[in-house]
């Protein structure tokens, strides 16, 4: 593994669970970042050290690329201090599910297991002291992620280190438990959340042509999902005919089944149709680790600095013990329509495909820093990429399921703005969802409480928009010289570029 420099190393020392797990920078196994007060002005004194006695990267894109991941740290720890707001920062740092991934020797993940859980009382301290300024709808709407933190302490760890670990996470708990019953308003401002947008994307942020783009988008994901809809029953509304469709779907003991089939199916389609510079790797099909079994399907990929190991593509099935209800709205997301766009999205040309090109990168900057707009807004991308390229026709509940998903994704970046500029409630964002969108009921109510805490989850329609954009421009300037495949490659080879630099792809491709 290639050493950092000291402005690179400064920057993943506040990133340190997304620098162990995404980009694979194993010699912080074992270690909890400090997110004490102390410690978050000792990061950032460290990360304006490194800057000022540092000299520019040989390449430009290179050095925006770092500048704009360290201007992120001062946003998110300086100027908005979301370590004191925000508990998912803290959760992130302690969640145990890691080392599940077969990147190292079972012996080697499990000890550094074991070292990060008796870290745990020092770091669960850390953030009750740094947690001052919890607003009580993100503290409600994160208290069952912390709490299912606990569903990943290790039976074989030493009794006396995992009961202060329990007893540390019970602190943690009761902390989030107040913080439920505090001030009701969970925005940032208009500046706050252009500021965090912006900052990692290299490029500045207007929210209120944001605000347009969603709505225009909005209204074109609604005319194609009337169209697509109409091929199957054109005298219903089309939201109609899709909450039908989605009622179509394997049982809780056939998803992960059905998982692995759509994976060899998306795989094959991008390699058939050279749609990614890179179709190698071993993507396997499984249950997810217990304490992210929040999340209905995710992707954990062979990361940049890792040896070569499968990914996993993570489903989540209902549990038996749930209401029945609750067991069909889950089972819904995986559905006829909507699974096959979920493992476009997760496996192929979306986040499997995109990893492997991560892993050839070529320079240390663009492996080790991701920009989560681009991350997300390529896999969304690659959901539309498949409608135009013909996956699944002529059944047109592909698309359909392209449509619903992509009219979650920017009912998302409409709540978030809502909810951080504009005093949007809980409740009003889950009535948006219900009325943009198929969801209903908790699933509505779930959405709109992650745009709390999740303040960029607008990112999906906003990268997706981004690439699209380049995509036209390409076209016009290389002429009868574009394809698909050179434009995917050009931009495979930034990484995970700040949306502010994707015009690299097409100046260098």
């Amino acid at each position: 593994m290639e050493e950092l420099t000291p402005r690179l190393r400064a920057v993943c020392d506040l990133h340190v669970a997304e620098m162990r797990e995404s980009s694979g920078r194993h010699e912080y196994d074992g270690q909890i970042q400090d997110l004490s007060p102390g410690g978050v002005r000792s990061g950032l004194a460290q990360l304006e050290q490194a800057r000022s006695g540092t000299g520019a990267l040989d390449d430009p894109h290179d050095e925006a690329h770092l500048r704009a991941f360290e201007e992120l740290c001062r946003v998110e720890y300086g100027e908005l201090e979301l370590h004191r707001r925000n508990p998912l920062v803290h959760l992130g740092e302690l969640d145990l599910a890691c080392y599940d991934r077969e990147y190292a020797a079972e012996e080697q993940r499990e000890a550094a297991r074991l070292a990060h859980l008796a870290a745990w009382p020092a770091a669960m301290d850390n953030a009750v002291a740094a947690l001052d300024e919890v607003s009580g709808p993100v503290a409600s709407a994160l208290l069952d992620a912390a709490r299912g933190l606990a569903a990943g302490i290790p039976g074989s760890a030493d009794p006396g280190i995992r009961d202060a670990a329990v007893a540390a996470h019970a602190r943690l708990v009761a902390h989030l438990e107040r913080a439920a019953g505090g001030a009701a308003d969970a925005g940032l401002g208009s500046a706050g959340l252009a500021a965090l947008m912006g900052s990692a994307e290299g490029t500045p942020v207007n929210i209120g042509r944001l605000a347009e783009q969603a709505d225009a988008e909005r209204g074109r994901l609604r005319a194609r999902l009337t169209e697509s809809c109409a091929k199957l029953d054109p005298g219903r509304p089309a939201l109609d005919v899709a909450r039908e469709l989605v009622r179509d779907h394997p049982g809780p003991d056939q998803v992960i089944d059905a998982a692995r089939e759509w994976t060899s199916r998306v795989i094959e389609f991008t390699r058939e149709r050279e749609l990614m510079p890179y179709n190698d790797g071993e993507c396997l099909v499984g249950l997810a680790p217990p304490s992210r079994r929040w999340a209905m399907a995710m992707m954990s990929s062979n990361a940049p600095g890792e040896p070569e190991g499968p990914s996993w593509y993570h489903i989540t099935p209902p549990e038996p013990s749930w209401p029945a209800q609750e067991v069909e709205e889950w089972l819904e997301v995986f559905s006829a329509a909507t699974l096959p766009g979920i493992t476009v999205h997760e496996v192929a040309p979306g986040h499997f495909s995109h990893g492997r090109a991560l892993r050839r990168a070529p320079t240390t900057v663009r492996r080790v820093l991701h920009s989560m707009a681009f991350v997300e807004g390529w896999a969304h991308y690659a959901e539309e990429l498949c409608v135009e390229e013909g996956f699944g026709a002529p059944d047109p509940r592909f698309e359909i399921g392209v449509w619903l998903e992509a009219l979650i994704r920017v009912t998302r970046l409409a709540c978030a703005i809502g909810v951080h500029t504009a005093g949007m409630s809980v409740a009003e964002g889950a009535r948006r969802f219900e009325e943009d969108t198929h969801l209903a009921g908790p699933a509505a109510l779930s959405e709109a409480k992650r745009a709390t805490f999740d303040p960029t989850y607008g990112r999906y329609t906003w990268g997706k928009l981004a690439i699209m954009e380049l995509r036209e421009r390409a076209r016009k300037d290389w002429g009868g010289g574009f394809t698909l495949r050179r434009f995917h490659a050009a931009l495979m080879d930034l990484g995970a570029p700040p949306l502010g630099l994707l015009s690299t792809a097409v100046d260098r491709g």
